[in-house]
């Protein structure tokens, strides 16, 4: 065995109605999100043992079921129930809710076939915070051609292509892999990106060929809060290398400031203060949530 599944945790997860330790979890080898990566998935991040933006994220996983035409197996009020009852046992400690959803159990064709159970998995992991001293210094991240599909808007579990572009950046010991379809910027591996020029904030449309990551909505928010101009549009590679300011941002980063891109500098070569502005809002975001939910709870 490896020494990674020899360590599996045997923290709790929910499994199709049951509850149940995370290493002793099994599905169908016929459950079509094995076979085809027929399913979605999303990721809840909690801070102050409440989950953030959770309607949101809710909202995005019915989007992702209703491309694939999975009628949503829970309501809002079931899935809240299990996420209350799986991040209890991390207390106020920062952690990250998966949630998967897939076709369920056929025989293999590729037709999507009607009636099926949906297979629901959800499991809570650590979330551990980007260090003080990264986000001091910043990171660097490497381009890549987006050579994804064309639906990059649905959370699938297909992941093969956000897998490949990982790697890229791994193998050069980036944060993360920048994309780009043709000239115009798409996402990173794992993160959205964002350009900063001007003292404006900018990031591609929410189109087919970007995953709308939930800091869209929420970055809006804090920019409109901090009267920080917010703009979304096409932006080419030339804005991307010169750009005042390089974001990534994702449930795990929060926002995490670029200083190099492919070896060379961008803006001065340190976070900028737009950057230090939306880390501060997005702190006070995370705070407010904790006291309020908890406050209702």
């Amino acid at each position: 065995m490896h020494p990674i599944t020899d360590a599996l945790p045997a923290t709790l997860c929910y499994l199709d109605g049951e509850y149940t330790a995370l290493r002793d979890a099994k599905i169908s080898v016929l459950d079509r999100g094995f076979i085809f990566g027929d399913g979605i998935y999303e990721v809840v991040p909690v801070y102050g043992g409440q989950p953030f933006c959770f309607e949101e994220h809710m909202a995005r996983l019915d989007r992702s079921l209703a491309e694939l035409q999975i009628t949503n197996p829970l309501s809002l009020a079931q899935w809240r129930d299990i996420v209350m009852r799986l991040i209890a046992p991390g207390g106020n400690a920062p952690q990250a809710v998966y949630f998967q959803i897939t076709r369920g159990v056929a025989p293999r064709d590729h037709a999507m076939i009607k009636g099926l159970t949906p297979t629901v998995f959800v499991m809570v992991n650590p979330l551990p915070p980007v260090s003080d001293a990264v986000r001091a210094k910043g990171v660097a991240c490497v381009t890549a051609d987006d050579f994804r599909w064309q639906k990059a808007h649905i959370k699938s579990t297909s992941l093969l292509g956000a897998v490949l572009s990982r790697q890229i950046s791994v193998e050069a010991g980036a944060a993360d892999t920048v994309m780009f379809r043709g000239d115009s910027l798409s996402e990173a591996s794992s993160s959205n990106v964002w350009i900063v020029k001007d003292g404006v904030l900018i990031g591609p449309p929410k189109d087919n060929l970007v995953l709308t990551g939930i800091r869209y909505g929420l970055l809006e928010r804090l920019c409109l809060e901090g009267g920080i101009p917010f703009a979304l549009r096409r932006v080419s590679r030339d804005e991307v290398f010169g750009a005042d300011e390089l974001i990534l941002s994702s449930a795990s980063k929060e926002v995490l400031p670029v200083v190099t891109l492919d070896g060379k500098t961008i803006g001065n070569g340190h976070p900028g203060p737009i950057y230090k502005s939306l880390y501060a809002a997005y702190q006070q975001a995370k705070q407010r949530n904790a006291e309020k939910q908890g406050a209702t709870a």
